[in-house]
């Protein structure tokens, strides 16, 4: 057995007129002996026969038949054309069609021998010289038998070089059967894998006086021929594995990452949902994660240390609720309330304003450097919530601010701004002045030229309340006892707003009787909210309304005096009922004695 590995031969075999009948049975007795010394098979030796004569016959191609019984068969079943000899066109279908992949030929790069057995027995009628050329480029080498009447230099201008391996003339077609023995062992030649030291790293590959090397799956030959590398399937990007790409013997498969599993695609991944396996025990809500699951509650609730309960959550301590007196929180809610007497706005935050009274309103706030820049934003925001509380107007309520430090600057007079929007974008412009505390500085300030007519107070006789809130957040650096005396001695109502490091005794040095009325503390810039709600409730009994001193039944200095009035009416209503008894008492006397006169007379 020829064992060198395996070939793509194909048999072309003369079937012209001048091949007689017993001719050809040694024809096909030679092909089934060379057949019969290869190893045949689909990854081993393929064969293929043509005929050809005129024309061009395909007997079986190199993927019809497997084991020898199917080719000796059909070739059994071979019918000579017996017409022309056109040894040119059969090369040209050998090359076009009976050597593509097509018809069963192995492809190029895998580097399988395509042998091809012209058996002529006589001159060509066509040209062969420029297709054999063409066939032989092609990579197909060419063995050129001749019998009997067979042309040599046909023969010679057919096959592959050296010519004398390729070029075989033989006598008679009684002889053929002899020289298939001589011609099988020129085909199978000498085992080079066995005969020479090859070093190929995996395998080695024998065909006809020469080798080749090839590697095993999942490696590729190295340009030197001989040595195989690993086929890193994934290292070219194109795998499209949405996680991982994991390389196998010149393949490749996708992997997820943990907590993910491979889609039917085999390349995307999906987060497996953990929360579907109905075991999670969340009260509210379960959220999946790659790695297992969490629970959430809903808004409103808070997740207990279980992990998995929820409580009601006091909204009132976590959101900004926006309530301007009181709110109160209500399972995963909240709402807000307002003082006795007043009634809560449509918006659902805000109260009804006291505002009923008008007043002149400046407030004097520290800018020194103990302040800092972020808590000045924060007393910025608390003199807007003021601001928020009045009704102002060029007839209403008029605000002015002043800031101090180490000197006292009018950020806008009483007469600057006419309405709430005005004043508090102003507030917000306010820049923060640094350095010192001189405290009595600004109220020599105040009671000098905040509350003159020519910065807008209205003059006295207008009886419109003068209202000084002075904010500070330490020590004054100089004296505040006599212009926080001159400031109340001049009419001013004075409030005073301490925070964190603000001295108690200088605060009721400045605020008006009763002091515990008019001074508030807070501990730090971010509580300062209850601040407002007392300057509010204590700002009432002084509100007044208009130059005619019309009092609204609404305000609190109003109640007072309507409830005062009530009782001085109802008292001299009854010192007159008393009266009235008494004369009459003294008439009813008057009349028994006028009836006992006129008893008497009688």
């Amino acid at each position: 057995k020829c064992r060198t590995g395996p070939l793509d031969i194909v048999f072309v075999i003369d079937s012209s007129r001048s091949v007689r009948p017993y001719e050809f049975e040694t024809m096909r007795r030679f092909m089934m002996d060379i057949i019969g010394s290869l190893d045949v098979g689909p990854n081993a030796t393929r064969v293929g026969v043509i005929q050809y004569s005129s024309q061009v016959q395909n007997i079986f191609s190199l993927k019809t038949f497997f084991t020898r019984a199917d080719m000796e068969k059909a070739i059994n079943s071979i019918v000579p054309l017996a017409q022309g000899t056109m040894t040119g066109l059969a090369i040209q279908y050998a090359m076009n069609v009976a050597f593509t992949t097509q018809e069963g030929a192995r492809p190029p790069h895998k580097k399988i021998p395509r042998i091809a057995v012209i058996v002529t027995d006589g001159r060509p009628q066509d040209r062969v010289t420029e297709v054999a050329t063409q066939a032989r480029n092609a990579g197909i080498e060419i063995y050129a038998v001749g019998i009997q009447r067979a042309d040599m230099n046909s023969l010679r201008a057919m096959a592959s070089p050296p010519l004398e391996e390729h070029v075989f003339l033989v006598e008679s077609f009684e002889l053929i059967q002899q020289f298939g023995k001589q011609f099988q062992d020129k085909l199978c030649g000498v085992d080079m894998c066995v005969e020479r030291e090859h070093g190929c790293q995996h395998s080695c590959v024998s065909t006809p006086g020469s080798f080749y090397c090839e590697c095993n799956p999942g490696y590729r030959l190295n340009a030197d021929g001989k040595t195989c590398s690993y086929i890193d399937a994934c290292a070219d990007g194109r795998h499209g594995c949405q996680h991982q790409c994991v390389s196998a013997r010149g393949s490749y498969s996708c992997r997820c990452r943990v907590g993910y599993y491979l889609n039917q695609d085999k390349r995307s991944c999906t987060m497996i949902d953990y929360c579907s396996f109905g075991n999670h025990s969340c009260q509210h809500e379960c959220v999946s994660i790659p790695n297992g699951h969490y629970c959430r509650c809903r808004s409103g609730f808070t997740l207990q240390p279980d992990s998995r309960s929820c409580r009601a959550t006091d909204l009132c301590n976590g959101v900004d609720h926006g309530c301007e007196f009181r709110c109160v929180s209500t399972e995963g809610s909240y709402h807000c309330m307002c003082p006795d007497g007043q009634q809560l706005q449509a918006d659902g935050k805000a109260c009804s304003k006291c505002g009923a009274g008008h007043v002149d309103l400046v407030m004097v706030i520290d800018g020194s450097k103990s302040v800092r820049p972020q808590n000045f934003e924060l007393v910025k925001q608390f003199v807007n919530r003021i601001v928020d509380l009045l009704e102002v107007s060029p007839h209403g309520t008029r605000v002015g601010l002043v800031q101090y430090s180490s000197r006292v600057r009018t950020e806008f007079p009483l007469n600057k701004y006419h309405s709430a929007d005005e004043i508090k974008k102003a507030v917000m412009e306010v820049e923060y002045m640094e350095k010192g505390t001189m405290t009595g500085l600004a109220l020599k300030h105040m009671v000098e030229h905040s509350f003159s007519e020519l910065e807008g107070a209205r003059p006295l006789s207008y009886n419109i309340p003068r209202i000084g809130l002075v904010f500070t957040d330490g020590r004054s650096q100089d004296d505040i006892s006599e212009w926080a005396r001159r400031a109340k001695e001049s009419g001013i109502i004075m409030f005073a707003v301490g925070v964190g490091k603000a001295v108690e005794e200088e605060l009721r040095a400045i605020a008006s009787e009763p002091v515990e009325q008019h001074f508030s503390y807070s501990a730090d810039f971010t509580t300062m909210t209850h601040l407002v709600e007392n300057f509010k409730l204590n700002i009432c009994p002084e509100e007044g309304k208009g130059e005619m001193e019309i009092r609204s039944p609404c305000e609190c200095e109003a109640l007072v005096q309507f409830q005062t009035n009530t009782v001085a009416i109802l008292q001299s209503l009854t010192e007159k009922n008393i009266l009235w008894a008494r004369s009459l008492a003294q008439m009813m006397a008057r009349l028994e004695d006028l009836e006992k006169q006129i008893v008497n007379k009688k």
